[in-house]
């Protein structure tokens, strides 16, 4: 139960957060959205550990692993735009795939060298501690 109202009071901090950034955009009549300018905030916060992972990690995690229901309203509102589809079905289409695969590959690229950047940290601290005495 406890865990579950600290997971509803992360959401609803995050919600806030998103909402006030939102109305800061379009008071200062930004051309980015709220969403993002928090995405960017809140990633340099995590970054410079003026925000702490365990305070909103239950909460976001919640969120991102109910992401695909965020998608639902979206999708059903495609069909309010059937003409738009007819006519430029085929190329919006290609936006899609080619912006995916650009995603998918460059989240790859990145993964790849994360993780040789890590295995290169560890064989250098393997290689720097001194023999073990038996």
């Amino acid at each position: 139960m406890k865990k579950m109202l600290i997971g509803i009071t992360q959401i609803l901090l995050l919600c806030s957060y998103t909402l006030i950034l939102e109305k800061i955009s379009v008071l200062l009549h930004l051309k980015v959205p709220g969403s993002i300018l928090g995405l960017i905030l809140l990633f340099i916060l995590l970054q410079t550990k003026v925000v702490k992972l365990k305070w909103i990690e239950l909460g976001g995690s919640w969120l991102v692993a109910e992401l695909l229901l965020f998608f639902i309203p979206s999708a059903v509102g495609v069909i309010q735009y059937k003409q738009l589809l007819l006519t430029n079905g085929f190329k919006i289409i290609a936006v899609i795939f080619v912006s995916s695969l650009a995603v998918m590959m460059g989240s790859g690229l990145l993964a790849n060298k994360l993780t040789r950047r890590k295995e290169v940290k560890v064989k250098h601290a393997d290689t720097a501690l001194p023999p073990a005495h038996h």
